[in-house]
């Protein structure tokens, strides 16, 4: 087991390399994420951004580079991805102790589902049934919490109401969060930092300096936004460029435990 000596790390990335084929789509990657720290990760289709976040999950393995991440870590996918054989509660502590019942119960209150506890996954909304992953996810105490996209699925309204929930539990929770999305306002609705992925690298990576609650017609908010969607090669008149990607036989690494 790798430990990192500062106690307020909860990620720490140095030179992560992921190789598939021909291709680096994660090139000498480096990114730090303070305990408690909210970050929201950018990128196009195909960047790497779910790759890293697997990585992160140990849902897949690096090929090179130092990942140290805590032990409690759980994902939020986009999907709910529930069982439909076990009820709502039985999701929540699903693979937990029997004596943990109760922690479940107060996961599912503090999502607003406590009523929905013996209800079955096909019964729920989109939105209850993604509120049942969050639940999932935050009964197991996690020190990185880990978003794949987990609003894309749902309609615009649902959306913001999912994003105000997220926001206030982690708030409250304060675990490391990394958040992948392709929504550049949601990024900086929530997050503390926004980076964006490029060409196997961050090519950004800066705090949100926008005061709380965040709002799109504040100037610091629009401004921000201009600037993320030029490092995103939207709305820039030069495409964005690349990093070149050699690829070796590079050595893998394991994921270490902070």
């Amino acid at each position: 087991m790798t430990t990192d000596p500062n106690p307020r790390t909860a990620v720490r990335v140095r030179g992560l390399r992921r190789v598939f084929g021909d291709r680096a789509v994660l090139d000498d990657l480096r990114l730090d994420i303070a305990r408690g720290e909210f970050v929201a990760l950018l990128g196009a289709s195909g960047s790497g951004k779910t790759t890293l976040l697997r990585i992160l999950g140990a849902l897949d393995a690096a090929d090179g580079g130092e990942v140290l991440v805590p032990r409690a870590r759980t994902v939020v996918f986009q999907e709910p991805r529930l069982v439909p054989s076990k009820k709502v509660l039985a999701n929540v502590t699903v693979a937990l102790p029997r004596d943990r019942a109760g922690h479940g119960l107060r996961a599912l209150a503090e999502v607003g589902l406590e009523r929905h506890a013996d209800a079955w996954p096909g019964t729920l909304s989109g939105g209850e049934a993604q509120r049942v992953a969050l639940a999932r996810a935050l009964v197991r105490e996690p020190e990185l919490l880990l978003l794949d996209e987990p609003f894309a699925a749902l309609d615009a309204l649902t959306r913001l109401r999912m994003q105000d929930l997220v926001g206030e539990l982690c708030r409250k929770h304060r675990p490391a969060v990394l958040l992948v999305t392709h929504d550049v306002d949601e990024a900086i609705r929530l997050a503390d930092r926004v980076a964006v992925l490029r060409g196997g690298r961050l090519v950004t990576d800066e705090p949100v300096a926008v005061d709380r609650p965040r709002d799109p017609g504040d100037p610091a908010f629009a401004a921000l936004r201009r600037r993320l969607l030029e490092d995103l090669g939207v709305g820039s008149a030069s495409p964005p460029g690349t990093v070149p990607n050699p690829v070796e036989a590079p050595e893998r690494t394991e994921v270490g435990v902070i």
